[in-house]
């Protein structure tokens, strides 16, 4: 009987860029825009700035692979942990709600850092980020959000596989050598939750941390590393390790290969159009749609019903969801999104500065905020939720949000995707810039891998 790591090896070296409809590869172009646009914004952040530091000292001088708007090389791999962690550092990166997993910002920078160390044309680059986003996006769905209930952060664990095969086609490699590649892979994917705990950092660096251990487990097999036959079913595999009995039973990894070729889970890939925990997005929405009816009036207490799912993610412990410590409390907190909206009317970026966080009058209504968790909710296919606020006069407002905007069933249309990007690249390079990288981005098909990454990493304003 075939394993999984076989099935995905065969899968993958026959796949070609041919057999991908039109509309899947245009939206998979902008999915890539819109996260090179978040990394742009993200040159201005301390996290940024402190991350490059580091990386730099560790490399020296050399470096053959731009850091997106940082006027800097890399060497592959430091390059394309830092150009993940930039996509990922914002919280504001795509995720594919099925599979609970954050898959652009480890198959992208996996993809361009090795296409343009390899010269591949930009056909390959797509080629390969597809091939990683449809494999991802399955392996982390079979698991059925368990890898989050455990501790596991998928973006990390199961983005080091996608960014494995997809680096694996960009090389070339056979399918024995695919499948040591996924069975090294094993060996090397990582990334724990317990950053929610405090709003440490590392949460970060795991896609980067992901897609520079997919390029490694690719070469080694690429020259005969032995690895594992069986990645993910074995009895040390992937889900058996890393999700317990009870979980294991709930799993069901005929989801990893279903429909490949067939069914395109790109297009189920949820855009985000708030920077926070995409748990969240329901719930800034909602009160910031009450917020019109609300109007400033005393409010007697507030109700923010959330999938059980997300319960641990976004309103755990709530004394650090009441009182954000830093940004990324903050990105995390359902009482804060819920504040934030009720005040001001939406959730930005400017959400995230110190100032925001702190604001009394935010923390006031935010503590406000009791979070009722909602079994009924059809999660983990959509990340809905529901505010609900008692005033102090008597009426109540509430508002459901069943399915977030950017899901499946209200997906946000590419020229959305395209302001988005222009928003965040705003807050690094100027309009004729961004729009260069807009084009490169867009018309990537007829285009190389490295002439993206020099444009991409010309300096952002501010460094």
């Amino acid at each position: 009987m075939a394993t999984i790591s076989s099935e995905l090896a065969s899968f993958a070296t026959g796949f070609t860029l041919d057999a991908v409809p039109v509309e899947v590869r245009e939206r998979a172009a902008h999915l890539m825009l819109d996260a090179l646009g978040i990394g742009l914004a993200s040159t201005q952040w301390d996290f940024a700035r402190t991350t490059l530091a580091g990386l730099r000292e560790l490399a020296g001088p050399g470096g053959d692979v731009p850091v997106i708007g940082c006027g800097q090389n890399l060497p592959l791999r430091d390059a394309v942990v830092m150009n993940a962690l930039l996509i990922h550092g914002l919280d504001y990166d795509d995720t594919h709600p099925a599979g609970v997993i954050h898959a652009t910002t480890s198959v992208l920078p996996a993809v361009l850092g090795l296409g343009t160390r390899l010269g591949s044309r930009g056909s390959d680059l797509l080629a390969g980020y597809v091939l990683g986003m449809e494999t991802a996006t399955r392996i982390g769905a079979a698991a059925k959000s368990g890898f989050h209930q455990i501790g596991f952060h998928p973006t990390g664990l199961v983005g080091t596989f996608g960014c494995t095969l997809a680096a694996g086609r960009l090389l070339r490699l056979g399918e024995r050598q695919l499948v040591d590649a996924q069975g090294i892979a094993l060996s090397v994917a990582s990334g724990s939750l317990e950053c929610l705990e405090d709003g440490a950092w590392t949460k970060r660096l795991h896609p980067g941390w992901g897609a520079a251990g997919g390029i490694t487990a690719a070469t080694l097999g690429k020259h005969g590393f032995v690895g594992p036959g069986a990645a993910y079913e074995g009895r040390f595999g992937l889900y058996a390790s890393h999700l317990g009995a009870e979980l294991l039973a709930k799993a069901d990894l005929s989801m990893v290969t279903a429909g490949l070729g067939r069914v395109w889970e790109i297009m189920n890939v949820a855009v985000k159009p708030v920077p926070a925990c995409h748990f969240t997005h329901a719930f800034a929405d909602a009160a910031s749609l009450l917020s019109r009816d609300w109007g400033g009036a005393p409010i007697r207490r507030i109700v923010a019903r959330v999938p059980t799912g997300a319960m641990k993610a976004v309103c755990e412990p709530i004394e650090k969801k009441l009182r954000p410590a830093n940004a990324y409390d903050a990105q995390f907190s359902v009482p804060y999104s819920v504040a934030t909206g009720l005040r001001f009317g939406r959730f930005t970026l400017d959400a995230l500065d110190p100032a925001a966080w702190q604001d009394p009058e935010t923390l006031r209504i935010a503590a406000l905020v009791e979070c009722q968790s909602d079994p009924e909710a059809d999660f983990p296919r959509y990340f809905g939720g529901e505010v609900i606020v008692e005033l102090a006069d008597g009426r109540t407002l509430r508002h459901h949000e069943p399915i977030n905007r950017g899901a499946a069933g209200r997906p946000i249309a590419n020229a959305d995707i395209v302001a988005k990007f222009h928003d965040n690249a705003a807050r690094a390079v100027d309009r004729a810039h961004a729009d260069h990288i807009l084009d490169a981005v867009l018309g990537i098909e007829q285009g190389q891998a490295g002439a993206l990454a020099q444009v991409l990493g010309r300096v952002a304003k501010g460094r």
